[in-house]
């Protein structure tokens, strides 16, 4: 039997369960694969049941459980327009065994699907403020949903800035949206800034890491509510550089990612001190858990 075969399940096979129980798996069936680098894929997903397509919601920053089939389940990131929640994407690298089974999945297969869970960005906050958004690497993805949020919602905000980094061009997600962001959100007066770490010739915006971008940002601490999201170092020297230009660490909020087995505080995987990261987060303010950051090393 072929790895895709062993791997996918009809719909029919499937008992739908009541709409808004999350704790139980639904049939989504893949819609669309989008290959953003060379170890990371977007799968646009739909829920089977007409019935739970049409009750599901979720906010901006929330994640899903993926089942598949035989192998295993892992938590991730809804990364689409929480405006449009028939169609769900979930950006996933390749990093194990259940990331890469779902990487050998195709148009059509079905995986089983639980959520969503975990707290949302703070989109209410960060109302009549600066809503600062940075993201690095794989970070953009929990956060893209917080973007179209803003883009939807845009005279809820004064400035709107989104500063993006990668290790380079080829690590970039979304690269022909953001292409397009970079001009078509001035005029919606939302500014997008690029950078890599290591830039081609091709590259036709910044070199260095995100926290570069924050100069020209020109960050104004009284009116800015930050989302920070990425690998733990890059968000380390992310809330570092923002508290150095004394943005108050009760308006930075970042999105946490921890071993999330269950999704509903039973499995004690994703414990972070007093907390559990699949419940209590994944967003945190940061003044919160800044004790706890500072122990493991953030």
């Amino acid at each position: 039997m072929t790895a895709p075969a062993l791997l996918s399940r009809t719909a029919a096979g499937f008992t739908p369960p009541l709409a808004g129980d999350e704790t139980l798996d639904r049939p989504a069936v893949i819609r669309r694969v989008v290959r953003e680098t060379p170890d990371t894929r977007t799968f646009w997903l739909s829920l089977a049941d007409p019935d739970a397509r049409a009750a599901y919601r979720f906010l901006p920053g929330q994640f899903n459980m993926l089942y598949v089939f035989g192998v295993g389940e892992v938590p991730i990131s809804v990364s689409s327009d929480p405006g449009l929640p028939t169609r769900l994407a979930h950006t996933i690298r390749s990093t194990g065994r259940v990331t890469d089974a779902i990487g050998a999945l195709r148009v059509g297969d079905v995986v089983g699907l639980r959520g969503p869970f975990g707290t949302p960005w703070p989109m209410q906050a960060a109302e009549g403020s600066d809503l600062l958004i940075v993201a690095g690497g794989l970070g953009l993805a929990p956060v893209r949903p917080a973007i179209y949020e803003a883009l939807r919602e845009r005279h809820a905000y004064r400035r709107v800035i989104v500063l993006v980094g990668a290790r380079g061009p080829e690590h970039m997600l979304y690269r022909g949206l953001l292409d397009a962001w970079h001009e078509w959100m001035r005029s919606r007066r939302m500014e997008v800034s690029l950078t890599v770490d290591v830039a081609d010739d091709a590259w036709p915006y910044g070199e260095g890491v995100v926290t570069t971008l924050f100069d020209g940002a020109r960050i104004d601490p009284d009116r800015t509510t930050a989302f920070v999201c990425g690998p733990e170092i890059m968000m380390s020297f992310a809330i570092r550089g923002l508290l150095a230009r004394d943005v108050p660490p009760d308006r930075v909020y970042l999105s946490m990612e921890r071993n999330m087995q269950c999704g509903v505080r039973l499995c004690g995987h994703c414990q972070f001190g007093p907390t559990f990261v699949c419940a209590d987060g994944p967003v945190f303010r940061y003044d919160r858990i800044a004790d706890l950051l500072g122990a493991h090393a953030l």
